[in-house]
């Protein structure tokens, strides 16, 4: 039987220990919705980075950079954060650097796992039907808010262990993946109602940026995984 447990934000992460598990990186508003998005629509890779000196260091290689902090494009990248953007006509074959408030820090903290991989609503089955099929444990890493716990990270969590759990090959003894249950359970019935809660949405609402959150709750989208090889992502 394997294992789920779950890191509610980024600044929990170190009381884990991911070595030979799966970690699956979550930032549903919006940056792992984005990277579902960018390989279904065509991209050849995305290379996340932590800093801004360094999304700036590959702009300068002539990277194309997508780069956002506090919801907002910076100065000197060519994209802001959201899915939208990235249609087939702009991504196909390409190669994108990509640096957010919390998403991309928290994919960089995964990188002693078994495997990184990218969650998002998008890609849920696809996800699901590729953790079973590793028998592998699991932990899911919320990217949260700056260190902090945010609710629709929490919300997929829950959504992706239960039915994890349901299959039979998975079990828990991890408080913070039974919470998340409980919150997927409480917001399932209509996730958008739930998602009013959401500090995260108003931060978009104000940066007048809410157009994608239905679309970032939308199931099985897409079937690709993005996961981490080296420095970069690629599609399973």
């Amino acid at each position: 039987m394997n294992t789920i447990e779950t890191a509610l934000s980024t600044a929990l992460f170190d009381q884990y220990t991911p070595d030979n598990k799966a970690v699956v990186v979550v930032d549903i508003l919006r940056a792992t919705s984005v990277i579902c998005t960018m390989f279904h629509n065509g991209a050849q890779r995305v290379i996340p980075v932590a800093s801004l000196d360094e999304a700036r260091h590959y702009k300068e290689q002539g990277y194309t950079v997508v780069a956002e902090r506090n919801g907002q494009k910076v100065d000197f990248a060519d994209f802001g954060n959201s899915p939208r953007y990235f249609t087939p006509e702009v991504v196909n074959g390409q190669t994108l650097v990509y640096s957010t408030t919390n998403g991309t820090q928290a994919i960089g903290l995964s990188g002693g796992a078994k495997q990184v991989l990218v969650g998002a609503f998008l890609n849920h089955g696809a996800l699901c039907k590729h953790l079973l099929a590793m028998q592998t444990d699991v932990l899911i890493l919320c990217a949260g808010w700056k260190g902090k716990f945010c609710l629709e990270d929490t919300m997929f969590a829950g959504s992706l262990a239960k039915t994890l759990m349901a299959s039979g090959q998975f079990s828990t003894t991890c408080d913070s993946t039974y919470g998340a249950i409980d919150i997927w359970n409480t917001a399932q019935p209509n996730i958008p109602a739930f998602l009013e809660h959401a500090a995260q949405r108003h931060r978009l609402k104000k940066l007048g940026l809410d157009d994608v959150i239905e679309y970032c709750c939308t199931f099985d989208l897409t079937n690709k995984i993005p996961a981490l090889a080296g420095n970069e992502l690629v599609a399973l």
